[in-house]
């Protein structure tokens, strides 16, 4: 059976680079870590939409589509877990990548610009995430690859609506500011990290 791949040409156009081919073999070298620090991935992606629905109450947009992401991340993180424990993969803890960090670590403290940043980071891990499952899904087997093509629809969405949100609550735009932000994830992508993680840059090189 064929499996339908979206279009996701609005994603490679919007980050300004693609993944290494490093990270794809340290990926396809270590599929349990993959797994273990994609479950992690969901988890902190519906824990950032909780976080931003109780600190912004008075955006109805924002509550809504951050209500259904965190939703489905959780679901997301349901089927990972599943494939982990139907594979013998054990949870353990591991440490995050410094990819999240280091993009929040941009965020402005004053608002509106505090939520107008946190909202084009949310847009860019959410590309990342979609372009990233896209380039390994090929190499995988079966089973992941049907799954990790099947959350490509989905991170689209969640890419479209963030930055559909941070738009929506600025008051200029915001375009200057999400380039000035792709820089930063981009020389985090294409930096060395010691350690391999879903979201990391170039694995082995400290």
């Amino acid at each position: 059976m064929s499996i339908e791949v979206p279009d996701l040409s609005a994603i490679h156009e919007f980050l300004l680079c693609p993944t290494p081919d490093a990270w794809v073999e340290a990926a396809l070298s270590e599929p349990a870590l993959m797994l273990v620090d994609h479950a992690n991935c969901e988890k902190k992606a519906a824990g950032t939409a909780l976080n931003l629905m109780f600190r912004y109450l008075d955006n109805f947009d924002l509550l809504n589509k951050m209500s259904r992401l965190a939703r489905e991340e959780l679901r997301h993180f349901e089927q990972v877990i599943a494939i982990m424990k139907k594979r013998g993969i054990a949870y353990p803890h591991i440490s995050a990548s410094r990819y999240a960090a280091g993009l929040r670590s941009e965020v402005r403290s004053a608002e509106p610009g505090r939520l107008v940043d946190t909202l084009i980071c949310g847009a860019i891990i959410e590309a990342r995430s979609c372009e990233r499952f896209a380039r390994i899904a090929p190499h995988l087997d079966d089973e992941l690859q049907k799954f990790y093509f099947s959350l490509l629809k989905s991170e689209a969405r969640h890419f479209r609506d963030y930055l559909s949100l941070a738009q929506g609550v600025s008051d200029e735009d915001i375009e200057p500011r999400v380039q000035a932000l792709l820089e930063v994830e981009r020389a985090l992508v294409e930096s060395g990290d010691g350690e391999f993680r879903f979201h990391s840059g170039v694995p082995g090189i400290a």
